[in-house]
């Protein structure tokens, strides 16, 4: 389908947050997660989505009820494992969280047709999305060779791959060759890839990735430039400054308004420009990966692109 776009979200969450209604708690349950909230970016900017995903557990039964939204068709394998979630509460200036549920780990059959439901999807939307699931300190949800096998199979039969992604899950992913990454520069540190946040240690880092074969790599920096480099150029984007409300879910904004300009054929410098416009619009909300799609064009126009140096 034109301007379609596939999303592959192992384990989205049930988000459960308590805000304060006339002094009394209010609850508010959510669909979340890194792929949802990309997703719903997405269709915002007039992409529709095709999203796969693992569902199991009553969390898992609540979230198929609540994995919905213009634009936005689930594809779901129903397993035994169970989808994580959160109970946050808001109701004063700084969230606190309450609880916290690890997504369980998808067996080796539930692994099987996830990875079909998602090439299938990615095929047929001809650019793809690859998230990771919330991070688990034992064993990961799916493993991750899956990341590196859908970047193989997907970007080699036409489908151009952006990979929001880092540590184990990145590297995996570098090994199938996407051709757009994002990463924060905290996890380039992090992961080892650069020394620092120093803009030339993070430019060097960005340039191996595009040696290894990327055509484009985003760095964003928290409220610094964001650094976008392929084999050609550096340039620093520079989004409208705006008042945060919440700077969760800014990155994964961004992702989406990459990967829906590129859906629409969108050349990069325009892809640069809605991607750091629907960050920028992104953390001015309490919601991650809300906001419209006209607020989030409305200023592109303001994003600046530089040239390094």
């Amino acid at each position: 389908m034109d301007n379609q776009v596939c999303v592959f979200a192992p384990s989205p969450q049930l988000t459960v947050t308590v805000e304060d209604l006339d002094g009394g708690p209010d609850l508010h349950l959510h669909a979340g997660g890194q792929g949802y909230w990309q997703a719903r970016m997405i269709t915002a900017l007039g992409s529709p989505v095709v999203f796969c995903c693992a569902l199991g557990g009553e969390t898992g039964s609540v979230l198929g009820h609540l994995l919905t939204a213009p634009d936005l068709e689930v594809r779901s394998r129903q397993v035994a494992a169970r989808n994580g979630a959160y109970i946050h509460d808001r109701r004063e200036d700084e969230r606190e969280e309450l609880v916290e549920q690890y997504p369980g780990r998808l067996t080796r059959h539930e692994v099987d047709d996830l990875y079909e439901l998602a090439v299938v999807a990615g095929l047929a939307a001809g650019v793809a999305v690859l998230g990771g699931s919330v991070d688990v300190a034992t064993e990961e949800v799916v493993p991750v060779s899956v990341y590196e096998r859908l970047a193989s199979d997907l970007g080699r039969n036409g489908c151009r791959v952006v990979v929001d992604l880092a540590g184990a899950r990145l590297a995996a992913a570098l090994e199938g060759t996407p051709a757009v990454v994002k990463v924060s520069h905290e996890e380039l540190i992090e992961d080892g890839r650069a020394k620092s946040d120093d803009l030339a240690d993070l430019t060097g880092a960005a340039r191996e990735l595009v040696a290894s074969g990327v055509e484009l790599v985003v760095v964003s920096r928290a409220a610094e430039p964001t650094l976008a480099v392929t084999a050609d150029d550096e340039l620093l984007v520079t989004a409208p400054a705006l008042d945060p409300v919440d700077t969760r879910g800014g990155g994964d904004s961004m992702t989406a308004g990459l990967a829906a300009a590129f859906a629409q054929g969108a050349d990069l410098e325009a892809a640069l420009r809605l991607g750091a416009a629907a960050g920028a619009l992104n953390i001015t909300r309490h919601g991650l990966g809300s906001g419209s799609g006209d607020a989030v064009r409305s200023l592109v126009e303001r994003v600046e692109i530089a040239r390094v140096g």
